[in-house]
């Protein structure tokens, strides 16, 4: 279009599809974004955490063109959220923390309507309207208005509102909470098959599982800065606790075994630990070469091992070491206080 610059994405590259550099927000006094950088790669899913006010729901609203930044350039697919909004909601799909359907339409009929103002010939959005139906397990309600839905057949709609244009690029925030199970795991499903097909999708979280379910990469953010990124087992390295677990082939020689490497002197390994009820040795391990040391210290003296294994920390300590704070399912503080402003500039 005359006067604009459309960004390329490089499609088929894996290049980035979502590009932040120094997004600063403030509500008043309070900046809920602080220089925030990222890169989400094409066909891939970030993971976003944070406690609660870090500026995970802000980063979205900034990025799906709901807010704008006081400062700072994104691109998404290639287009400029600033100076390319009405091309950039073509490609995105947005699922807020709350539900936001139209409650005196029918299931079907939101999601046919939907459908239509993304251009779906109405074939193909009749089509996509029973096809996601069917997906959420809400094909029995598809003619009851919406106002009659439970709270959890509506976050399935609104999922499937999200998904029904194909969009290159899915933002989801915090789209499990409060739901079953059963239903957690079909909107698991449904996001994996959708990166499957060449999708990318932000999710900001609080479930440490679903993070690790479904997240290439995690940022977490507090704040309103990036205080940590890489992958799951890369952030669980960055903030130590690595274990070897040794499991001996006479579980009666745990205590000599933990006496020998205390008496060996070894670095960092005065604090081994025989559990008994588990048959394992557990050695705090810093280094590759201390774990080689263990090891062969231990078959030196003589002792039978039947399995060796390491383990690293889970992804909810990680989140408390990173940013000392445990997860919750709550949402960004100042958001809730500005809900109604930024609705009313949409």
């Amino acid at each position: 279009m005359v006067g604009m610059t459309r960004i390329d994405k490089n499609p088929g590259n894996g290049g980035p599809a979502v590009q932040v550099r120094g997004l600063v927000k403030h509500y008043g006094d309070t900046k809920a974004l602080d220089g925030v950088d990222l890169d989400v790669q094409e066909g891939t899913v970030l993971g976003v955490l944070g406690p609660n006010g870090a500026g995970k729901t802000t980063l979205v609203r900034v990025l799906s063109t709901l807010l704008q930044p006081d400062s700072g350039t994104a691109t998404v697919a290639g287009y400029n959220v600033l100076t390319q909004p009405r091309q950039l909601r073509r490609v995105i799909g947005l699922t807020g923390q709350y539900a936001s359907v139209d409650e005196k339409l029918s299931g079907w009929e939101n999601l046919y309507m939907i459908g239509r103002l993304l251009d779906l010939p109405r074939k193909d959005a009749r089509r996509r309207a029973d096809e996601l139906l069917e997906r959420f397990s809400l094909t029995d309600a598809a003619k009851k208005a919406a106002m009659n839905y439970s709270g959890g057949m509506r976050r399935r709609l609104d999922l499937a509102a999200s998904m029904i244009g194909n969009p290159s690029v899915l933002y989801l925030d915090e789209p499990t909470t409060g739901l079953d199970p059963r239903t957690r795991n079909e909107v698991w499903d449904e996001v994996q098959r959708m990166v499957a097909e060449g999708a990318t999708v932000l999710i900001t979280t609080q479930y440490m599982e679903e993070a690790e379910q479904l997240a290439n990469e995690l940022t977490v953010i507090d704040k309103g800065r990036v205080i940590a990124n890489g992958k799951v087992n890369e952030l669980k390295a960055k903030v130590g606790g690595r274990t070897l677990q040794i499991q001996p082939s006479d579980p009666g020689q745990l205590p000599a075994m933990a006496r020998a490497l205390a008496e060996a002197g070894l670095d960092g390994v005065a604090g081994s630990q025989a559990v008994p009820d588990e048959g394992l040795l557990n050695v705090p391990i810093l280094s590759d070469e201390q774990l080689t040391a263990v090891v062969g210290l231990l078959a030196s003296r003589g002792f039978g091992i039947t399995n060796i294994g390491t383990h690293l920390p889970s992804l909810d300590e990680v989140f408390l070491a990173i940013t000392g704070q445990k997860p919750t399912a709550a949402q960004d503080g100042y958001d809730e206080k500005t809900d109604q402003v930024q609705e009313a500039a949409v």
